[in-house]
């Protein structure tokens, strides 16, 4: 099964998991670093704690092993997607609108491929971020990475 396929394929699993609880799936997924890594990532109101992670992670492993979709010796983390999460889907950008952000680009604009500011709004195709008192408006094809700004 391809990574996309796992994504999607453990992303139902999950959704069926947490539905009827106040957790929510952030984003799974499939990578290969120096293993292969399942990972999940929840969220609720006021954060998930261990025993959030411990039941889905038990529950998904119950599927999983059952089903056995992934072919490849794999690790499974369920967490939190922290402090600074990456934001991905639309609901992301509703919900942080008017949060701080880092934003990552692939290549650079006018010499820069980072940008810190607030998320001011998106589209289909575009990203805007107010950058002291100028909004940016950026392609999202352009985007690497786009993470909840956070301060120590």
């Amino acid at each position: 099964m391809k990574r996309e396929a796992v994504e999607e394929f453990v992303a139902s699993i999950v959704e069926g998991i947490v539905e009827g609880t106040d957790m929510e799936l952030v984003d799974v997924e499939y990578v290969r670093e120096r293993d292969w890594y399942l990972r999940v990532y929840l969220d609720k109101p006021g954060g998930v704690d261990l025993d959030d992670c411990q039941i889905v992670s038990e529950k998904l492993s119950e599927v999983l092993d059952a089903k056995d979709p992934i072919k490849e010796n794999y690790l499974l983390e369920v967490s939190s997607p922290g402090l600074d999460r990456v934001l991905k889907k639309d609901k992301d950008f509703v919900r942080y609108n008017g949060s701080d952000v880092d934003v990552q680009l692939f290549k650079p604009i006018d010499g820069k491929k980072q940008f810190t500011g607030a998320l001011a709004g998106f589209s289909d195709t575009t990203i805007t971020i107010t950058v002291g008192e100028e909004p940016i408006e950026l392609e999202r094809s352009a985007i690497a990475q786009i993470r909840l700004h956070f301060e120590f």
